[in-house]
């Protein structure tokens, strides 16, 4: 198969558009072609005049560990052209940025949740190009979490650099799918196309969304490897509690929690009492692990690690959202004081509680710490949301 800038590359008609245009590159380290070279090289070498390029969310060499650390402005050493952070200073492209370039190439890979900030970056830059005569072209690359959709919509006024709009956490399309989705919901007038994939297969094993001709390239520093990309919908909920997510290991996000003071086999034992059916699609493993670094640094703690990979992984059964849901449930459950919620800034807002900015909303934390709510209240919440997002999206599906 082939994904979009190894088509853009490959076929000389699909650039000739870009002929006599300034072109300007969005990319992160796993912006590479199949050969493994940079999409900023290849297009270079291939003779596109690439005039600037923009580093995301941890910056185009994805050197920025955690969340709000920024990235500055610099110029590239070799081609002697500017490369603009769109995670420091600004996040959303300024007018002086827009005029550098008459196209812009999106070329990210994603990781298929609402809360990959990669996704806000895509509706920002189309924002941004909308009425000024500029083209945003997506160079398309799969859903590493294939099509299942999973989690609540998005309330309105809950909007943030993670939440673009009213989707659920999982949302089962492609970033090239999800640009067709942002120009119809947002009504915007921007010349906006896609390069599609060749061959990709959504449903297909082994991957169920990412080829076995291809390898994995961190796009971000903490996405390490395929089960992480499957369990993020659900792990990515621990940036706005107090248990560990795993950072300072060599495993992060792949984890339900970890903490000092936690049983982790009795908070199994209550997740398979409350809800045995939300553990499904996934093998679960006590495990133990001392951070070098974040939450918990150099204190031993208990964890429960998640397996969505090989002979364990279904994809069909395997809901990380509602997985995670339930653990912080179970935790509720067997340590009632246990303060889980983090309060402090994340990603730029300031007021509200940091898991409420993550799940666009109030219902997954309120749902948590209400004793007398069931795992079917959240199940009806979710399935009500999960089912209008995917009949709002069917027609905008470019792959079977």
């Amino acid at each position: 198969m082939k994904f979009g800038i190894d088509r853009l590359l490959a076929d000389p008609a699909l650039r000739r558009p870009l002929e006599g245009r300034r072109v300007a590159l969005v990319a992160h380290p796993a912006s590479v072609t199949e050969g493994l070279v940079h999409s900023l090289d290849a297009l270079i070498a291939a003779g596109v005049n690439v005039t600037g390029a923009f580093g995301p969310q941890h910056g185009l060499k994805g050197d920025k560990q955690d969340n709000m650390v920024e990235t500055a402005d610099e110029t590239d050493p070799f081609y002697r052209i500017p490369i603009f952070s769109l995670y420091g200073q600004v996040r959303r492209p300024s007018a002086r940025m827009m005029t550098t370039a008459d196209v812009f190439l999106f070329d990210l890979q994603d990781l298929g949740c609402r809360i990959y900030t990669f996704v806000t970056t895509l509706l920002y830059l189309l924002e941004a190009a909308a009425g000024q005569d500029k083209s945003v072209w997506v160079l398309d690359r799969p859903n590493p979490a294939g099509r299942p959709i999973e989690g609540t919509a998005l309330l309105p006024g809950q909007e943030s650099f993670v939440g673009a709009g009213p989707m659920p956490m999982r949302h089962g399309l492609t970033l090239g799918e999800m640009g067709h989705w942002f120009v119809r919901h947002f009504n915007l007038d921007v010349d906006y196309r896609v390069i599609a994939m060749d061959g990709w297969q959504p449903g297909a094993a082994p991957g169920f969304g990412w080829p076995e001709s291809r390898i994995w390239i961190n796009p971000s520093p903490n996405a390490a490897n395929l089960n992480m990309a499957r369990a993020y919908a659900g792990t990515v909920m621990l940036e706005g509690t107090t248990l560990s997510e795993g950072r300072g290991t060599t495993r992060p996000l792949e984890v339900l929690f970890g903490a000092p003071d936690i049983d982790a086999r009795r908070v199994l034992a209550e997740m398979e009492r409350l809800a045995p059916a939300w553990l499904a699609g996934c093998a679960i493993r006590e495990c133990w692990f001392e951070p070098t670094f974040h939450k918990h640094q150099k204190t031993l703690c208990n964890a429960l690690m998640i397996h969505a990979e090989g002979p364990f992984h279904d994809p069909a059964a395997f809901r990380p959202w509602r997985l995670q849901a339930l653990a912080f449930k179970a935790i509720r459950r067997l340590y009632p004081d246990y303060p889980i919620w983090r309060d402090f800034p994340y990603e730029y807002e300031f007021e509200r509680l940091a898991i409420d900015v993550i799940n666009g909303g109030p219902d997954l934390r309120e749902w948590v710490d209400d004793a007398g709510a069931q795992p079917g209240d959240l199940d009806a919440l979710a399935a009500r949301d999960e089912a209008a997002w995917r009949e709002n999206v069917e027609d905008l599906l470019i792959y079977g």
